[in-house]
This record gives C-alpha cells, sequence and structure tokens, in this order.
C-alpha cells in the first residue's frame, strides 16, 4: 500500500485496526430526517466520540468546523431521493479534485447489486477507484439495498461485498445478517456494518455492533442508532466501548444505562 493510502487509512482505523464511523450522509436522498434537521446541532456534541464522519459536501462546508481535525469520509455518489422510483439510479456527484480540496481521507459510494441499474452503480465503482487511485485515497463501497430490506442476507451481502473488494474497494460498508462470518470470510477487506433504520431499543443496535464485531467486521459506520436516540452520547459512547475496548454487549448496555441516567457533558 502507498504511504498515502496507508496514512489516509490510518485515519479511519485506528492503532488496534478498528474504527467507530458517524453516519451522517442521509440527506443526500432522505432531506431532513428526523433529528438530522440541524446537522451541525446534532453532529458537534458526537464529534469526539467518533473517529471519521461520513457526510455529504454540503453539509462538510457548512455545519462542520474545519479546525477540529476529524477525518472525514465524503460521500459522493448520488442523483437519487426516497421520492423516486428506483434508489439504485445513481452517478458519481462530486469530482475526485473536490475530494482532494476537501482533504478528505476517504471517499464513498453505493453500489446496488441485482438492481436495474446494477451495472450503472458498479461502473461508477470502478471509475471513482481508478481516479482515487491515483491521488491515494481510499474508496468505501456501500453495498446499498434501496428500499428492498428483506434482501439483507448472508448470501446476497456475501455476494455484493466480494464484489466491491473484485472492483478495487478498500472498505466495504454492508448490512449485518444471519451467518455474518460467512460475509466476513468471503470478503477481503475491511468491513464496517451500518446500523440501518433506528432500532425499537438502543441494546438491540448494541447487540448488534457486538455481534457484528465477534464475527470479524473492523467497526460500524451507524447513524441513525446514534442520533436518533434520546441519548446519543451515551449510545456513541456504548458503541465504541464495544469496538475498541472489546466489550461485551452487556458491559456496553450496561455503560448506556450507565450514562443514560447520569449524562455525560460533551466534551
Amino acid at each position: 500500500m502507498d504511504w498515502g493510502m496507508h496514512n489516509r487509512m490510518s485515519r479511519i482505523f485506528k492503532e488496534d485496526g478498528r474504527t467507530v464511523m458517524l453516519a451522517v450522509d442521509h440527506g443526500y436522498f432522505l432531506g431532513a430526517v428526523s433529528r438530522l434537521e440541524e446537522p451541525g446541532k446534532t453532529i458537534a456534541p458526537l464529534i469526539p466520540y467518533v473517529d471519521s464522519l461520513m457526510i455529504t459536501r454540503g453539509i462538510l462546508r457548512n455545519c462542520v468546523e474545519a479546525a477540529g481535525g476529524i477525518p472525514v469520509v465524503l460521500r459522493v455518489s448520488g442523483g437519487n431521493s426516497i421520492l423516486g422510483d428506483d434508489l439504485s439510479n445513481e452517478g458519481i456527484m462530486v469530482s475526485i479534485q473536490e475530494a482532494i480540496r476537501l482533504n478528505v481521507s476517504a471517499v464513498a459510494l453505493s453500489i446496488y447489486v441485482g438492481s436495474k441499474y446494477e451495472h450503472q452503480t458498479l461502473t461508477n465503482l470502478a471509475k471513482l477507484i481508478d481516479q482515487a487511485q491515483d491521488y491515494g485515497i481510499p474508496v468505501l463501497a456501500v453495498t446499498a439495498v434501496g428500499k428492498e430490506l428483506a434482501k439483507r442476507d448472508a448470501h446476497y451481502l456475501s455476494l455484493s461485498c466480494r464484489i466491491a473488494a473484485e472492483l478495487g474497494a478498500q472498505i466495504v460498508k454492508t448490512y449485518y445478517c444471519e451467518d455474518f462470518e460467512k460475509v466476513v470470510k468471503s470478503c477481503p477487506v475491511p468491513l464496517v456494518i451500518a446500523g440501518g433504520p433506528k432500532l425499537k431499543k438502543e441494546e438491540d443496535a448494541l447487540e448488534m455492533a457486538y455481534s457484528a464485531l465477534s464475527c470479524g467486521a473492523k467497526g460500524v459506520d451507524m447513524g441513525r442508532n446514534i442520533w436518533q436516540s434520546r441519548w446519543p452520547i451515551a449510545m456513541v459512547s456504548a458503541i465504541r466501548q464495544i469496538v475498541h475496548d472489546k466489550a461485551t454487549a452487556k458491559k456496553a448496555c450496561d455503560l448506556f444505562h450507565h450514562l443514560q441516567n447520569n449524562p455525560k457533558p460533551a466534551k
């Protein structure tokens, strides 16, 4: 791995090889989603607890302090919305020169394997990897499923993750599922798990994170299950304990409940 690529990867993945990424890019197709109506107010208190932000350029420029030094994974795919017929109809919306201008640590793009626009999104990924490779910038491929959440099984996710890795992605973001260890074994690059829609209980999200890490995931790229919680700092602290302190789900839940009842001040 070239020095620049290695350096950028090390900004995202810490010395233990793991990462807590905070996904706040949802507005690119969902608009002002609940609890992210004012992104700056949601993001700022959580930055001290996470290793990087997955974010769009508009929110980065307008809602995140440039002096903070938080590593950025820049969402560069888009061109769709929740109102459209098919979420897989995406293109590359941000140039590699813009990513360099913003000093990002990685760029992110969604692929939709098995969808109407499968070929388009896979071609997008290959093009982005070619462009980013010239500048030593890692590419994170998101194995998106659009509105078809039932697709989140080991067979489909293994297929999607392996294709992303075969095309050259340095990191893959995917969903946790039953038999997740099969997904991990099939993918030769680091996997981080998405949180997906907000779960009913925070404890469920903590259990999911613990199970994914136990199966070999290298971290989380979680959004709604952190900042849509009524106790986001307690939630991100518990997630961080699972990822970097290798805590059990029970220990993380205990920490969450403690901080829930004794709020931890923002750093």
